[in-house]
């Protein structure tokens, strides 16, 4: 059994991050955002194989996963010629392949347990199985609408107050046959959610839902991602280093360097190599880079700093997120919401 990670997205919602970094690979604490999908799919022991469909700077995750021997399973990587969108892309990543195939959209976060989705699935003797999550505001959503057995009925675009019959919203996550690709067109463009489900319902082939109420999260924008981190820090979802930490204590690596003076408040995490001066505050939510140094009296308040960034003395960050290898110089203000990509400079007493 196969998964595919549709991993080809440029992540423009998260830039400037993500201008050099792409958005599988960015960091959620000290690990590369697919670890945590990858975990996931762990879960199932007859996958043997992840595929990962890039497009954009597809050797920069090579580089972090390799052959996949540091996660537990084998990974195959797809470079798709031109953007195929999430159909022509699962049909691009799964030549050559005749089981059964799981599918996670590149931007969730979830706790889903897969294993029990694939169970469903072959329980039902599902063509296609989509795992959907309730949301507070199904008016800001495109809704997905089952009968009361599971089975999908219709997929409803962002629908007025008088269309809406459910709160369950397409999770990103699938169980697909691949002997149903045929439909999906070769080498264009194809959107599995606007083409290849709606034939399913059409064709009145086996189609079902299952609704998982877990932890779920599109990490894609900014203000997600600062969220994750967050949920995380309150215990939330534990995941990756903190699954069994005690998040009532300061979260720091071994080898961090935490000087005589410093004051760290919880939660707060501090990776490995990271060096944190007498007189810094390390404040509540905020997460500190492997190798990034803050300088004696500077503040970092609920603010993710990645690695090997340098922040200078007395300077200040609030609720802001910093790419990696930035300088931030002496009494620098940074201020809430701002989001700087990696390399930025900040002279002396700059205020963003």
């Amino acid at each position: 059994m196969k998964a595919i990670l549709l991993a080809g997205g440029k992540g423009t919602r998260l830039r400037p991050l993500t201008i050099h970094t792409p958005k599988p690979i960015v960091p959620i604490f000290d690990r590369a955002f697919l670890h945590y999908q990858i975990d996931l799919l762990k879960q199932v022991p007859e996958i043997d194989e992840v595929i990962l469909s890039l497009n954009y700077q597809p050797r920069r995750i090579e580089e972090i996963f390799g052959d996949g021997g540091g996660t537990g399973v084998r990974i195959r990587y797809v470079v798709e010629p031109a953007p195929l969108g999430t159909g022509g892309a699962i049909r691009y990543a799964a030549q050559g392949v005749s089981d059964t195939i799981v599918v996670f959209n590149g931007d969730v976060m979830t706790s889903v347990d897969v294993h029990r989705v694939v169970q469903m699935h072959r329980e039902r003797g599902a063509m296609a199985t989509i795992v959907l999550t309730p949301v507070d505001d199904p008016a800001a959503y495109g809704l997905v609408e089952t009968d009361p057995d599971g089975a999908v009925k219709r997929f409803l675009e962002k629908p007025s107050a008088d269309e809406i019959t459910c709160d369950t919203i397409n999770a990103g996550i699938y169980v697909l046959e691949t002997d149903t690709f045929d439909r999906i067109p070769k080498d264009v463009s194809y959107s599995i959610e606007r083409g290849y489900f709606p034939s399913l319902i059409e064709r009145g082939e086996p189609f079902f839902a299952y609704v998982d109420r877990g932890y779920w999260i599109d990490i894609g924008t900014p203000e997600k991602y600062v969220q994750v981190h967050r949920d995380m820090f309150d215990g939330k979802f534990p995941a990756g280093s903190l699954a069994g930490a005690d998040l009532t204590q300061p979260i720091v690596a071994p080898d961090a360097r935490i000087d005589d003076g410093a004051r760290l408040e919880p939660a707060c995490f501090v990776d490995s190599g990271a060096h944190i001066k007498a007189g810094a505050v390390i404040g509540r939510y905020s997460v500190i880079g492997r190798g990034a140094v803050v300088e004696e009296h500077a503040q970092v308040n609920g603010s993710i700093i990645w690695p090997n960034t340098r922040l200078g003395e007395h300077a200040v960050i609030e609720n802001a997120i910093l790419g990696r290898n930035c300088h931030v110089g002496r009494n620098c203000l940074v201020r809430e919401g701002a989001v700087l990509g990696n390399k930025t400079l900040l002279t002396d007493y700059t205020k963003t």
